[in-house]
């Protein structure tokens, strides 16, 4: 299949858990031999969208990529207009919706007009995530024209109740789920939305070697340590996860370590017993994995988690927030670790896992299992072509 895929950012430095699926899914796509190409932007960081990448066509591992410059950066101001707007009671204008998307960029016109253009070369064109410009923008231009997928990569966050985003929703031929609790929020929010089908997230099942990420960070010593990976923001619950920490550290046990791994977005306060990496590879990141205790996924706002499965991946057992359902589903799903709601629940789990390793460990087993049955990469693409080639088959 001739496949392009839209996505606001890409690259192999980029570690949003989004675009990271997207350049797995494009990678592997052509390892497997279909012509796989990609339309984005010039952006590196989401914060401020600013260009970075070189305009133009290249090639990355493989698969073409088109960068288009961003002609509309983002500033502080932003988050102030999006908390007033999600939250503000009585009529929304579409107008102000359709500034506040714009704003919300990456705003890039000229990944518009390359879309008119183009999009009668490809047998589908593949829309990731429903929150950003480029997404809105590029079903508008092009559907109903080209067999168009979202990976709507939905989870219960303000802006997703805006009316902007029914057309979203709409526009596409189908909708490629990550979860079942992804299905049924969408659906539940949009009962008009496109159907689709639950495909899941790939996941290398490859573990790491735990002992190497001691060595690289010398300073755990021997101590067990809680892991969590992703950009260190408040809006992924990091913060939270260290207050609930230091609680945990400074009245129940010093032995235990956290340790966060991934570009720091939020300044925390500096302790003795929390390491704070800075972005990572991906074989940093699978020994840290394999040697943590637990991998703790604070969030709330999760469509998958790709943490959370690649843990489970490296046999070690993760413990998730409760109001999250999709990261609460995995659990339930495979038996393969805890959930918690507040700074003492969270307590009450580290010290349960801290006390009875070969729990965590009989947790971690199981998660394993899950990995194996059901996000395994051969499982997922096979069940990702034979999607693709439903949605392309009911266009011709």
């Amino acid at each position: 299949m001739r496949l392009l895929y839209v996505v606001q950012r890409y690259g192999e430095s980029i570690a949003g858990g989004a675009e990271q699926h997207c350049r797995e899914f494009a990678e592997r796509l052509v390892a497997r031999g279909h012509q796989v190409e990609i339309a984005t932007t010039c952006a590196e960081s989401y914060v401020d969208w600013a260009n970075v990448f070189d305009a133009g066509t290249t090639s990355v591992n493989g698969v073409t990529v088109h960068r288009f410059p961003v002609e509309r950066t983002r500033d502080a101001s932003f988050d102030a207009g999006t908390i007033a707007l999600a939250h503000r009671t009585g009529p929304r204008s579409i107008d102000a919706q359709r500034e506040w998307i714009a704003a919300q960029g990456p705003f890039a016109p000229q990944l518009i007009d390359f879309l008119r253009r183009e999009h009668a070369r490809f047998d589908c064109v593949i829309f990731f995530t429903y929150l950003y410009w480029p997404t809105w923008a590029g079903l508008r231009a092009i559907a109903g024209a080209t067999p168009c997928v979202l990976h709507p990569t939905a989870h219960p966050e303000p802006v997703f109740s805006l009316a902007i985003y029914d057309e979203v929703l709409r526009l596409p031929d189908a909708l490629a789920f990550s979860t079942r609790e992804e299905v049924e929020l969408v659906q539940t929010r949009c009962p008009g939305a496109a159907a689709g089908a639950v495909i899941g997230v790939g996941v290398n099942v490859e573990a790491g070697d735990p002992n190497a990420f001691r060595s690289k960070y010398p300073e755990l010593g021997e101590h067990p340590y809680l892991l969590y990976v992703g950009r260190v923001d408040a809006g992924k619950g990091a913060a939270e996860l260290f207050a609930d920490f230091a609680a945990y550290a400074d009245g129940v046990s010093k032995d235990v370590r956290l340790v966060l791994l991934g570009e720091p977005i939020v300044e925390l306060p500096s302790r003795d017993d929390v390491l704070v990496t800075g972005f990572v590879d991906v074989k940093v990141r699978d020994a840290a994995l394999a040697g943590a205790l637990v991998l703790v996924q604070p969030s709330r706002f999760e469509s998958f988690s790709m943490a959370v499965a690649e843990a489970f991946a490296n046999s070690r057992p993760a413990l998730v927030q409760r109001e999250c359902a999709a990261t609460r589903g995995h659990v339930e799903r495979s038996g393969g670790g805890l959930v918690y709601d507040g700074a003492a629940e969270f307590a009450d789990a580290v010290a349960a896992l801290a006390e009875k390793p070969e729990w965590a460990a009989e947790m971690g087993a199981r998660g394993r299992r899950y990995v194996e049955q059901e996000l395994a990469w051969d499982v997922v693409l096979q069940r990702y072509e034979e999607f693709l080639a439903g949605v392309t088959t009911a266009r011709s």
